[in-house]
């Protein structure tokens, strides 16, 4: 048969197109030509497939070889398609049964040996094959991340020469077993080990409980830094689909961290981080920090240090949840639905405000440090805060009464409810959904809205307090929202009045 088909996946932000590998051979001059939009990993291809095919004992064949690489419009990139090239050549010359391959969908970059190298993007491609209900073949190195798909054949190689003989029927593969993904995940950090801070702890529960944005503003040394590290601890376990999610994800990034899978992740840029690492790009689209955060935390430390135009490609990804990249040819979609943790100091030398009288920054450099950050950006940020300096203790012990577990069995509580009544957290309610579950008697209505006028808070800032009401409502098992919680959810809004 001069005409084989084999399965390919290419990768396309967190999907996985299905590719089809055509080779045909045809007669006269020997030449090897590859269509199908290819890139130039791909294009250098050819060169390792025929020494690896030479290499393994097999003859490459003499003839006109035209592989197609199909979707035509779709890019194709990396060395995720030399194995279905191989194997595409194999049985088009014969070397192997081309029925055998149907069933098959093929990843692997091939060594010169003909051993099989792995690659980057496997889990979105696995949840593509079971999707099809195909045995996918992948490199040894990946058959764990594969495996993630449950439910999904998995046939795990390290030489052409395995997976040829499999073909051939002469030494058939056993679908691999997972060695064991369900690991237990590492520990978080205690928000036990906090000094004080008992206005500042109960904003990262009210965070927590909602899935709200928090702004953190207080002198250096006042525990920012080490009450976002405690927020992943205090959120629900992810769901199967979510945790899939973020492991496809770090599939395209690198690797999935197996041991700490399947944690919230918790991702930290530094302040000088470009707009293209934090929110993806390149010319070919990679994720960025606020995809790599997505299901989790994203901390921004020192806020006002960033740049102004990198911090302002945030402010659609914290109302969409995702961020569309575009290029000329193309658009590539990731997710980001993550909670936002900023911590900023008061004013450039870190201490205004101080009782020592330490700030001796003047009224330019305080404007100018606060100049900043744009209105549009903080008015998304649901809860702001003040964290004042504790009085120094160096032999406290941490308090049973303030560890994680108590808060996030609280915050658990909180979201149970918020599922059951809405289907989400309030942090992410349309305004069907505020209208729904959000309703306020009318007394309360009015003065929420007077209150609002008066702090000068527009109608974004105001449905945000109300969504952090209503999780402050979820937070004591009440069913509807009274005024206490507006009056709180109102303490966590910085006016805006003159």
């Amino acid at each position: 048969m001069s005409l084989a088909i084999v399965n390919s996946r290419a990768q396309v932000g967190v999907e996985a197109p299905v590719v089809t590998v055509e080779a045909h051979l045809a007669n006269g001059l020997p030449s090897f030509t590859l269509v199908g939009l290819p890139e130039t990993a791909v294009k250098e291809s050819k060169d390792r497939v025929r020494s690896a095919i030479l290499n393994c004992g097999f003859e490459f064949p003499a003839r006109r070889i035209t592989l197609n690489l199909a979707p035509a419009d779709l890019p194709k990139d990396g060395g995720r398609f030399d194995l279905a090239i191989a194997l595409g050549i194999l049985a088009a010359s014969g070397q192997i049964p081309a029925d055998s391959l149907a069933s098959l969908e093929c990843l692997g970059e091939l060594a010169l040996s003909g051993a099989i190298r792995p690659v980057q993007g496997i889990l979105p491609a696995a949840l593509a094959a079971r999707a099809c209900g195909r045995t996918l073949v992948v490199p040894k190195e990946n058959a764990e991340e594969a495996c993630l798909a449950s439910g999904l054949p998995v046939l795990a190689v390290d030489h052409l020469l395995q997976l040829a003989a499999h073909c051939s029927a002469r030494e058939l593969l056993q679908p691999y077993q997972s060695q064991g993904l369900a690991r237990i995940p590492e520990p978080y950090p205690d928000l036990a080990d906090v000094q004080g801070q008992p206005a500042a702890k109960r904003a990262l529960l009210i965070a927590a409980a909602g899935a709200h944005n928090l702004l953190l503003s207080g002198p250096p040394g006042t525990g920012k830094t080490l009450l976002a590290s405690r927020l992943p601890g205090l959120l629900p376990p992810l769901a199967e689909q979510e945790a899939l999610e973020v492991a496809a994800i770090h599939s395209l990034a690198s690797s999935i961290p197996l041991d700490r899978w399947p944690q919230r992740p918790f991702r930290q840029p530094h302040h000088s981080a470009s707009a293209p690492a934090l929110v993806g790009g390149g010319s070919r689209p990679r994720p960025g920090e606020i995809t790599l955060a997505h299901q989790g935390v994203l901390f921004l430390d020192e806020l006002p240090e960033f740049d102004r135009k990198v911090l302002e490609v945030l402010r659609e990804p914290l109302e969409s949840g995702q961020i569309v990249i575009a290029r000329a040819n193309d658009k590539v979609r990731f997710p980001a639905r993550f909670q936002l943790v900023a911590a900023m100091n008061p004013c450039p030398c870190g201490y205004l405000g101080d009782p020592g009288g330490r700030c001796r920054c003047s009224l330019e450099q305080l404007q100018r440090y606060r100049n900043k950050l744009s209105g549009p950006l903080l008015d998304r940020i649901d809860l702001h805060l003040t964290v004042a300096r504790e009085a120094t203790s160096l032999n406290s012990t941490p308090d049973p009464r303030d560890n994680t577990a108590r808060a996030a069995a609280r915050v658990a509580a909180a979201r149970q409810r918020q599922q059951v009544r809405q289907g989400c957290a309030n942090a992410f309610l349309d305004l069907d959904g505020l209208r729904q579950h959000c309703s306020l008697a009318g007394s309360d209505l009015h003065w929420l809205e007077t209150a609002c006028e008066r702090m000068g808070l527009s109608l974004r800032a105001a449905h945000r307090t109300l969504k952090v009401a209503r999780t402050l409502a979820d937070l004591e098992g009440c069913a509807a929202i009274n005024r206490d919680h507006l009056a709180e959810a109102l303490q966590y809004r910085p006016s805006s009045a003159p």
